[in-house]
């Protein structure tokens, strides 16, 4: 077995392992600063969108040796609005401008020709209406706010509405969080960036559940023993399910990180970022809230629960008595359940030594004089 997958039984059996949800108020701040951040990014400078939101031309030109810089010159000059270029490959470029109608399309063509020195004929100029932008906003938070009701409900019947409602939050602070990274940036916002935004969703949720469905079984019956808290109980669902969610995020995040940074970065495809941002910071977040976030939060709403807090309060004495004695927090937790720790089912410590050393015996003194005289004198 290799290291790491021995330490993923490790963790799983509880052998090792680390306090998460012990240290949650450290995590809380951290995310909400990090949200903070993103929130304000996003006021601050906003979201660059693309031409696809608010309508304009774009204009893809052949093989040229001039640079991005001289084509953003030529073409902010011939329209007399602000131009985004990307690079492509071949040395092609694509130049988008904003607010560009058809006759302004023409002029603003033949003046990119002359002074890129390319043919007119051989630049491709396309017209995007903003009106087909707000329609694909649109549908997208349609698709969004039916997604979180789906969510929340599946959640809800599945394992319970705690859990439906701190994978809720998870997901609205994996969507604050990379839409704040697109304003920091300065990334185009295209329909790709829509789709990886919906994508993200799906792998913020999927770890989260894995982690539910772990804790899911260990609290069964929590009340009727006295070693955990729910608390620790999920702090031990984060332990066992860690290795599991490090690969899982590793192998999504290794193809994505190619798109971003050798595609967009070294060959200079800039139309990849717009996707593979969005699904990069989205992957990491959702990985860190449903460790961070997610779990730590099902565990203040539980530990809430008068149940809880009553199993909290036997968990503490039993160990306090265990110390008294001078026993191991490891040797209370392996210590035997007393009878005022779970309820009776007919296999008390009585039924056990029944079943284990059979009848019990009598003592002697009650055996000693059967099956002779008394010795009483009539």
């Amino acid at each position: 077995m290799s290291k790491l997958g021995n330490l993923g039984a490790r963790l799983y059996r509880g052998e090792v392992g680390y306090d998460f949800v012990a240290k949650r108020k450290i995590w809380y701040a951290v995310s909400i600063l990090i949200t903070i951040t993103a929130i304000v990014g996003l006021a601050v400078r906003g979201l660059n969108m693309g031409i696809e939101f608010e309508g304009g031309a774009v204009f893809n030109t052949p093989k040229t040796s001039a640079s991005v810089a001289k084509a953003e010159e030529s073409a902010e000059k011939a329209s007399g609005h602000d131009a985004i270029v990307q690079k492509l490959g071949d040395d092609k470029l694509r130049i988008q401008i904003a607010g560009v109608d058809i006759k302004k399309s023409d002029q603003i063509k033949k003046a990119l020709a002359e002074d890129l020195n390319v043919k007119a004929a051989d630049i491709d100029a396309d017209l995007v209406g903003p009106s087909w932008g707000e329609q694909i906003a649109m549908k997208a938070w349609q698709g969004l706010a039916i997604f979180m009701v789906l969510v929340v409900i599946y959640l809800a019947i599945a394992f319970e509405w705690r859990m439906a409602l701190a994978a809720l939050i998870a997901l609205i602070h994996d969507i604050t969080i990379t839409v704040g990274v697109y304003a920091l940036v300065g990334f185009e916002v295209t329909p790709g960036t829509v789709i990886g935004l919906l994508t993200i969703l799906g792998y913020s949720l999927y770890d989260t559940v894995v982690v539910f469905d772990s804790l899911k079984e260990q609290s069964k019956d929590i009340t009727k023993q006295t070693r955990y808290t729910y608390s620790e109980l999920a702090n031990r669902s984060i332990n066992g399910t860690l290795v599991r969610s490090i690969n899982t995020t590793v192998v999504a995040l290794l193809p994505v990180a190619g798109l971003l940074f050798i595609g967009g970065g070294v060959l200079g495809a800039g139309m990849l970022n717009d996707i593979s941002l969005s699904l990069f910071v989205g992957l990491a977040a959702g990985a860190y809230s449903s460790i961070f976030i997610a779990t730590p939060l099902v565990a203040d709403f539980k530990e809430r629960e008068p149940q809880m807090k009553a199993l909290k309060k036997r968990v503490l004495a039993k160990r306090a008595a265990a110390a008294a004695k001078g026993e191991s927090a490891e040797a209370a937790e392996r210590a035997p359940e007393g009878p005022e720790d779970v309820e009776d089912d007919g296999d008390g410590p009585e039924d056990t030594a029944h079943a284990v050393v059979g009848p019990r015996t009598q003592p002697a003194s009650r055996n000693r004089g059967r099956g002779r005289p008394s010795g009483k004198r009539r």
